[in-house]
C-alpha cells in the first residue's frame, strides 16, 4: 500500500506527504529526520488515504500540495 498523509505541525501549517510504509515514516517524522519537518516539531497525524498504485498515490499529494487540494483539505475539516 502506498500513503498519502496529513501531519499537523507546531507552526499551525498542514505537511502532506507520501510514503509506502506510514508507521516508519511517522516516527521519522516525530524524531526530527525529516528535514521539512524537524523544526516544526511536534508533529500530529491528522489523516491518511491509502492507495494500491504508486502512482495514484503520487498524483494524489500532488493535487492536494496544489491550490484546489488545499482548498479541498480545508473544505472537509483536516485543517482550519
Amino acid at each position: 500500500m502506498y500513503y498519502v498523509y496529513l501531519l499537523s505541525c507546531s507552526d499551525g501549517k498542514p505537511y502532506t506527504g507520501c510514503t509506502d510504509n506510514l508507521k516508519d515514516r511517522i516516527i521519522r517524522h516525530q524524531k526530527g529526520y525529516v528535514q521539512a519537518t524537524k523544526e516544526r516539531l511536534p508533529i500530529k497525524l491528522i489523516c491518511y488515504f491509502a492507495f494500491t498504485s504508486k502512482y495514484t498515490a503520487f498524483n494524489f499529494e500532488k493535487y492536494l500540495k496544489s491550490g484546489s487540494g488545499r482548498s479541498f483539505i480545508k473544505k472537509h475539516g483536516f485543517v482550519s
